[in-house]
């Protein structure tokens, strides 16, 4: 048997935490999806170079969606070293987009949220997400949290 011992500043136990909560949030949304409709990135859009907000900002609108021009929020997570079956389908769905995240497991990464103010529907309140790791876009969606809502690649529907 093994026995393991860390000493832990309660402030990086917190962050650390937030950040397992944050990935397991949009895990949970990935897996309770409605739709999930399938795209590849855009070639227009560079994912590396993205350093900053209007880079960022930038890259959202290679695909046709024009955002609020400050994130919505920032948060610091922590890709799983392994992946369990709650992840298929997010996992899936940046595949589909020509991400692969396996390749970022243990690494942390950050997640910008942005308010996209031209969806297609008129719907209010849909984000879009990016995981940026060293200034490259390794993943993204678009999601609405609303109660049933949806998430999708970052390709504008229809």
């Amino acid at each position: 048997m093994f026995i393991l011992t860390a000493k832990l500043k309660r402030e990086r136990l917190i962050a650390g935490a937030a950040a397992v909560a944050a990935l397991c949030a949009v895990v949970a949304i990935a897996v309770g999806v409605i739709s999930v409709r399938g795209g590849t990135v855009s070639a227009s859009a560079d994912q590396k170079g993205v350093k900053t907000n209007e880079d960022r900002v930038a890259y959202l609108e290679s695909f046709g969606w024009t955002v609020e021009p400050e994130p919505l929020a920032v948060e610091a997570l922590l890709i799983p070293e392994e992946f369990d079956e709650t992840y298929t389908q997010y996992l899936e769905l940046q595949s589909s987009q020509g991400f692969d995240l396996t390749q970022y497991c243990g690494k942390r990464v950050k997640r910008y949220t942005y308010v996209i103010t031209n969806y297609p529907t008129g719907e209010t309140g849909v984000q879009a997400g990016l995981l940026i790791y060293k200034n490259t876009v390794i993943g993204g969606d678009v999601l609405s949290p609303q109660l049933g809502g949806f998430i999708h690649s970052l390709e504008m529907p229809g």
